[in-house]
């Protein structure tokens, strides 16, 4: 059933993503007065088509869904002949500018729909975690600024006092620090606790580059904060020997509270083979029993020996969760911003993979994109919405990239037109043609063996 899912899920994120991109091109190059002679939704043969009776389009859907093009009135395209009253509405025989606006048209169709889709988001409401935090680790950027655990930020603002925004979410927290984190600024952090409200100084000017990855919040020592429970328990594991069941909610380790699952897993890495004494919850709140779990002795790394603790036991975090919900003007505003945040992170990291700050193993490939659409799908229709954005942002940027072959590439050779007043000769656009194919054909190679190796746990 899940399977059935995933591609339900995926056929509908690349169905929508690809109409969308292809009609930006296709209705701006009808506002240009070019003539579109195909709009097809997928490759290989027709299964279904017809023609427009106004434009003379021919619209199809042919048996490989996983894309689409639109096909103008081309004259260097060798394979039709056009008559010459046709020759006017030849894309090639346009403007330069108007060019640029069709070759535009396409990646900027994807950002509105990731606008559009964030706004109905943000204005219908989502329930999300509040940004409560677990107790750092000592060292990080967290444990630096003050933060003990248990507190609840509210606001951010910069180390003047200025630009105050509220923090409503955990998301809402994360994209601001990283939006902090990628400008190297100093934040401020207004967060309550039961005893009080404080400010806290976060020092983000020395954050490394490397560090801005999915998991940027841990490194810095903000992980979310909440009711860790035991959700599973191995057979003959160190938590089955100890007598630890799913459903015990861990309270304290070694006598001290537990507020997060990062906090509590370093703390029994580092006791490989030392007992660890937990205080649990089971079945009646408030009442705690004791048990000592003696973590196994897993070895990290077999070049050098090192060893960390595992009790063999999945853990789960029941967080305090809010309903996020603003206006209908606010929430256009938000999914704009977000978008933009997006789709600048995004550039970023491709940015650090060709130079080696961050791994290849972040780009991902169909069978990811499959996966995390069924998950989202289950979850509800705004995560779903949510996932669906992002796709369409990531789309909006691959195809900006200035790559031949793709979008970027075009509006490449159109730029150095409208610089130069000299098309960039057909020589030139065949040679690095080929070698923008070549750059296509090995990102999706490294994104399906990182697909292959997720899957099989590589």
């Amino acid at each position: 059933m899940n399977v059935l899912i995933e591609v339900a899920a995926f056929a509908v994120a690349i169905g929508v993503l690809v109409v969308v991109h292809e009609y930006g091109h296709y209705s701006v190059a009808r506002l240009c007065g070019v003539k579109v002679l195909r709009f097809s939704i997928g490759f290989g043969r027709p299964r279904v088509s017809w023609v427009g009776r106004k434009t003379g389009t021919q619209w199809t859907i042919s048996a490989l869904p996983l894309g689409g093009y639109v096909k103008m009135l081309d004259e260097r395209d060798t394979d039709s002949h056009i008559a010459p009253s046709d020759l006017p509405y030849a894309f090639n025989r346009q403007h330069v500018a108007k060019r640029i606006a069709i070759v535009l048209a396409g990646p900027l169709a994807n950002f509105v729909l990731a606008i559009a889709l964030f706004s109905v988001v943000f204005a219908t409401g989502v329930t999300e975690p509040v940004a409560t935090l677990a107790t750092p680790p000592a060292g990080t950027v967290a444990a630096r600024a003050g933060f003990e655990g248990g507190e609840t930020v509210v606001t951010i603002g910069d180390e003047s006092g200025a630009d105050v925004e509220a923090v409503r979410s955990w998301s809402d927290l994360r994209w601001k620090l990283l939006d902090a984190a990628f400008d190297h600024r100093r934040v401020v952090l207004r967060a309550h606790d039961g005893r009080g409200t404080y400010d806290f100084q976060v020092d983000l000017r020395n954050v490394p580059e490397r560090d801005l990855d999915d998991d940027f919040l841990s490194k810095l020592g903000f992980d979310q904060g909440g009711t860790l429970t035991v959700a599973a328990v191995e057979p003959g594991s160190a938590a089955a020997r100890a007598g630890l069941v799913a459903g015990d909610t861990l309270r304290t380790a070694g006598g001290a509270p537990i507020d997060g699952a990062q906090a509590f897993i370093a703390y029994v890495k580092a006791h490989a083979g030392r007992p660890v004494v937990l205080g649990i919850e089971r079945g009646t709140p408030g009442v705690l029993r004791t048990l000592t779990v003696v973590p196994d002795a897993h070895e990290d790394d077999a070049r050098t020996g090192a060893t960390s603790g595992r009790i063999g036991a999945a853990l789960e975090t029941h967080v305090q969760t809010v309903r996020v919900r603003y206006g209908l003007a606010d929430s256009v505003v938000r999914g704009a911003r977000r978008t933009w945040d997006i789709a600048i992170y995004s550039l970023r990291m491709f940015g650090r993979m060709l130079t080696g700050q961050a791994s290849l193993k972040n780009l991902s490939g169909p069978v990811t994109i499959a996966d995390y659409a069924g998950k989202s799908a289950q979850l509800g229709w705004a995560p779903f919405l949510s996932f669906l954005s992002l796709v369409s942002i990531s789309l909006g940027v691959l195809n900006l990239l200035p790559i031949p072959v793709l979008d970027g590439g075009h509006l490449l050779y159109y730029l150095v037109e409208a610089a130069t007043g000299k098309a960039v000769s057909d020589r030139w656009q065949l040679v690095l043609q080929r070698a923008g194919l070549v750059c296509i054909v090995v990102l999706s190679a490294i994104a399906l063996f990182n697909d292959l190796a997720r899957l099989i746990h590589f």
